[in-house]
């Protein structure tokens, strides 16, 4: 209806009348190139079903798998003058060997017998803390023959005041008599004296009973005399007792007050002892820090000081060894977004720096010179290098790494993830989505 063919046909029959038209309709090989292109196509779109292995790439080190195998520094203890140097970079060393030697550069302990005065300082104490318990206890008894003295004391005071009891009864019982005999004398003389006025008794015998009356007034007077006396004993006798309370509790109170007074010189002594008991094992300790030794068996990489004479602060390396035994692993580091794609015990894909490697990423299998390992630790936070660590050990079950390795060389690290076809990776990092989680089948066989 448009007369589109007739049109075309006339376009196509103007072109002919140009010979260069004319030549490039002569030449059959561009219809090769055609049937090239056409096969490229059909294998591009083919290439686009096939099946690819989401991977997370990474890049990091060989390094020891134990912290203990790892290169490390020895640093100094103690500050002090680098004196003799005992070995040389690339030397061997074993667990104990001495390294450096250092003097000591601070006053405090540059008396050569300091060890040993300060050992005698110790003897001397522990000496004075031994008389000073030797005191302790000698108050200790002391106080104790003084109750036991004061328990005796105090027992012949209640024994005397029990004897001044009994003998102001028997004065108190005596005087009683000798009242009665004078009230009878004194009857008996009344009664002579009247029978004499009678004329019944001669005057000597009123004589005679006017003498007993007077003997009778004599003993009354006599012993209440002693009454008196045996009353005076008694209130001695108490006040005895008190004076002995008042004696022995002061000697106790003095014995006692010098018992304590030890104790705090002993407790004092005690303190001092083991403030000098702990600076002499601080200068044993310091004096074996003289000498550097190697914490194990190692080569000595690098020594950080140099010279003699040298003067060197507390906590200064002074030379960086390498362990002699170590099991080798890579650390890597991998982006923040993939990390949570990572889990302890998976396989990894590992290529050394400087050994022959082909690498086809998405497609293992076909890879040439990697080899096998396993994640066994997956840091928390991330590294100054805005990513995060990942520890690989060599995998058991496939070949082991080449013994020719050294900590430090170069390493890329490739996780597998899940398979999936390339048209689906291609529009996945075009559009910048993370790789698809891939479940780890070991864990379900082991819940089943």
């Amino acid at each position: 209806m448009l007369h589109l063919s007739d049109k075309n046909h006339t376009q196509q029959h103007i072109l002919e009348r140009y010979s260069a038209v004319k030549n490039l309709s002569n030449r059959p090989h561009y219809k090769i190139l055609n049937r090239v292109i056409l096969v490229l196509c059909i294998i591009g779109v083919i290439v686009f079903f096939l099946p690819w292995t989401q991977n997370i790439s990474g890049s990091g080190a060989v390094t020891a798998l134990k912290p203990n195998q790892r290169p490390q520094t020895i640093n100094t203890v103690i500050p002090g003058k680098i004196e003799k140097w005992y070995v040389q970079e690339g030397d061997y060393v074993k667990k104990g060997d001495t390294i450096l030697f250092l003097s000591e550069v601070k006053e405090d302990y540059f008396d050569p017998n300091l060890l040993q005065n300060t050992k005698n300082q110790v003897n001397a104490k522990k000496m004075a803390l031994e008389s000073y318990g030797g005191k302790v206890n000698a108050l200790s008894a002391q106080i104790v023959a003084l109750e036991n003295e004061k328990n005796l004391k105090h027992q012949q005071a209640r024994n005397k005041i029990k004897q001044s009891l009994l003998k102001i009864k028997s004065d108190s019982m005596d005087y009683e008599a000798v009242k009665t005999q004078l009230k009878i004398a004194t009857t008996q003389a009344d009664r002579s004296v009247q029978l004499q006025k009678e004329g019944l008794k001669p005057l000597t015998d009123v004589e005679e009973k006017r003498l007993k009356l007077q003997d009778a007034q004599a003993k009354v007077l006599t012993q209440e005399n002693k009454l008196l006396t045996s009353r005076n004993e008694l209130i001695n006798a108490k006040l005895e007792v008190d004076r002995l309370s008042a004696e022995y509790a002061e000697k106790i109170s003095k014995a006692t007050g010098d018992k304590y007074t030890t104790m705090s010189s002993q407790s004092d002594a005690s303190a001092q002892l083991s403030k000098l008991e702990n600076q002499y094992a601080n200068y044993s300790i310091r004096n074996g820090m003289y000498y550097i030794t190697a914490p194990q068996d190692g080569y000595v990489n690098r020594a950080l000081q140099s010279g003699l004479g040298e003067t060197v602060k507390e906590g200064v390396p002074v030379v960086s060894i390498m362990p002699a035994s170590y099991e080798l692993a890579v650390e890597t580091f991998v982006n923040p977004i993939d990390i949570v794609l990572l889990k302890k015990g998976e396989k990894i894909r590992v290529w050394f720096d400087g050994w022959p490697t082909i690498v086809f990423s998405g497609w293992p299998d076909m890879s040439y010179g990697t080899f096998g390992g396993r994640i066994v630790a997956i840091e928390n936070f991330i590294s100054p290098n805005g990513k995060y660590r990942v520890l690989i050990a060599p995998d058991k079950e496939e070949d082991p790494w080449p013994k020719q390795l050294s900590i430090g060389s170069g390493a890329e690290t490739i996780a597998l993830l899940e398979t999936v076809p390339v048209w689906f990776e291609i529009w996945r990092t075009l559009n910048g989505f993370p790789p698809n989680y891939y479940q780890s089948e070991k864990p379900a066989t082991a819940k089943k």
